[in-house]
C-alpha cells in the first residue's frame, strides 16, 4: 500500500487515506447559510475517495466573512445545513472537517468570480448582498485599491472577545457533526494580520513584541481545544512565512508551533503569503519546504499548494515532508482522484462507493479484453 492511500490515526478519528480537500470559498451562501451548492460540490469529494474533505473558510461573526457571499457559524441557524453536509460525506467514509476564521480587514470584498462589485440593485435582494466595514488590528488597509476599505481597529475589549466568537462556532461545529476543525491562521486574515507586523501596528499587549502578536492566536487555540471534543482532532492553517522584508517568517512560525502543539493543536496546515508584495513564485509543489521545516519540530503537518500528480503526492509523504497531503484546485479538476491515484500507484485499495465502483470495473474489464483481442 502506498503511505498517500494508507489510513492514519489523530486523537480518536481514523482518517481512510492521507487525502485531504483544501478548504475553498464557493462565494455562494446567504447570509451564511449553506445551500444546495455546497452539499453537491463537498458530497462529490466524498465519493471520490478522499479521506478528509474540508468546508471553506466559515465566519464566526457577520463581519469575519470574506465576502457576503461565504458561510458562517455565528447562528444556531447554521448549523442544519452544516449537518446535513457533515452527515452524508461521514456516510461515504471520509472524515467531515470545517475551518473557522475571522477574514479582519479582508472582509466585505467583492465575490472572486465576479471580480468586483456588480451586482445591480435588482440583483442585489436575490443573492444576499451585504457590505460593511471590517475590522483589522490596526487601521492599515490590506492595498490601496476598491475592493479594500481601512478597517476600523479593534478595541482592548473587541479583541479579548474573539477567543469566545471561536469556541461559540467551534461548538456549533460540533452540533453540526464535524470531526475536525481548522484554524485558520494564514493567507493575511485576522490572525495572520495579528501575528505579523506588516498589518499590526498595535501597542497593547496584542502588539510589539512577537510574544505579543502571537497572544489572540494562542488564546484562541486555548478556547478552541476546551469546548472542543478531546477526541477531536484540531489543525491550524498558518502562513509559515509572509515572505516580506520584516514579516513574518519561518522561525516565527516555529516558535508559535511550538506553543500551540502545548495548547492541543494537532496537525499544522502549512501555507504561505497573504500580504501584498510577497516574494512568493508558485510552482508545483513550492510550499512542501516549509511543510517540513514546521515538521521537524515534531509538529505533524499538511501540505499545501500545486500539488497536481498521485505520484508527486505520495513524495511528500515518503520524503518525510508531510503527513497529509491537501488539494485545492487539483480536486476541482478531478473530484476522483483518490481511485486514480490508486490505480497510477499500483494499490490495490478501492475508494468507490458500491453504487458506482462496480460499472467502472465492469469497463475496465472490457477494455482489457478488448485490449487482448
Amino acid at each position: 500500500m502506498s503511505q498517500l492511500l494508507s489510513s492514519l490515526q489523530i486523537r480518536d478519528v481514523t482518517l481512510r487515506n492521507r487525502l485531504v480537500v483544501s478548504p475553498m470559498c464557493q462565494y455562494s451562501a446567504i447570509h451564511g447559510l449553506a445551500n444546495d451548492w455546497h452539499f453537491t460540490h463537498l458530497s462529490r469529494f466524498a465519493l471520490g475517495g478522499f479521506g478528509t474533505v474540508m468546508v471553506e473558510a466559515t465566519g464566526v461573526t457577520p463581519e469575519a466573512r470574506i465576502t457576503y457571499g461565504c458561510l458562517g457559524l455565528w447562528d444556531d441557524a447554521q448549523i442544519a445545513p452544516l449537518a446535513r453536509i457533515a452527515q452524508f460525506v461521514k456516510s461515504q467514509g471520509a472524515a467531515a472537517a470545517i475551518q473557522i476564521g475571522h477574514a479582519g480587514r479582508k472582509a466585505s470584498t467583492p465575490l472572486w468570480w465576479r471580480g468586483g462589485f456588480t451586482e445591480t440593485e435588482a440583483e442585489k435582494p436575490g443573492v444576499g448582498f451585504e457590505h460593511w466595514q471590517p475590522v483589522g488590528p490596526s487601521p492599515v488597509a490590506q492595498m490601496d485599491h476598491p475592493d479594500y476599505q481601512v478597517p476600523r481597529e479593534l478595541t482592548l475589549s473587541e479583541v479579548q472577545s474573539l477567543p469566545t466568537r471561536f469556541a461559540e462556532a467551534l461548538t456549533r461545529a460540533d452540533r453540526a457533526g464535524f470531526d475536525i476543525v481548522e484554524i485558520h491562521g494564514a493567507h493575511g486574515y485576522l490572525i495572520n494580520q495579528f501575528l505579523s507586523p506588516i498589518a499590526n501596528r498595535r501597542t497593547d499587549a496584542y502588539g510589539g513584541s512577537r510574544l505579543n502578536r502571537m497572544r489572540l492566536a494562542l488564546e484562541i487555540i486555548e478556547a478552541s481545544r476546551a469546548v472542543w471534543p478531546a477526541g477531536k482532532p484540531l489543525f491550524l492553517r498558518l502562513s509559515v512565512q509572509d515572505a516580506i522584508p520584516g514579516g513574518w517568517g519561518v522561525d516565527d512560525t516555529l516558535a508559535l508551533v511550538s506553543e500551540a502543539t502545548l495548547r492541543g493543536v494537532d496537525v499544522i496546515d502549512c501555507s504561505s503569503g497573504g500580504f501584498v508584495g510577497a516574494a512568493i513564485t508558485p510552482v508545483p509543489g513550492y510550499q512542501v519546504p516549509l511543510a517540513k521545516a514546521v515538521r521537524q519540530t515534531g509538529a505533524r503537518t499538511m501540505a499545501v499548494g500545486l500539488i497536481t500528480t498521485p505520484e508527486q503526492a505520495e513524495a511528500v509523504l515518503t520524503s518525510g515532508s508531510a503527513d497529509l497531503v491537501a488539494l485545492g484546485r487539483t480536486a476541482l479538476d478531478d473530484p476522483n482522484f483518490p481511485v486514480h491515484a490508486a490505480k497510477a500507484l499500483g494499490d490495490t485499495t478501492d475508494f468507490w462507493p458500491k453504487q458506482a465502483g462496480f460499472a467502472v470495473r465492469l469497463r475496465d474489464a472490457v477494455l482489457a479484453k478488448a485490449v487482448q483481442a
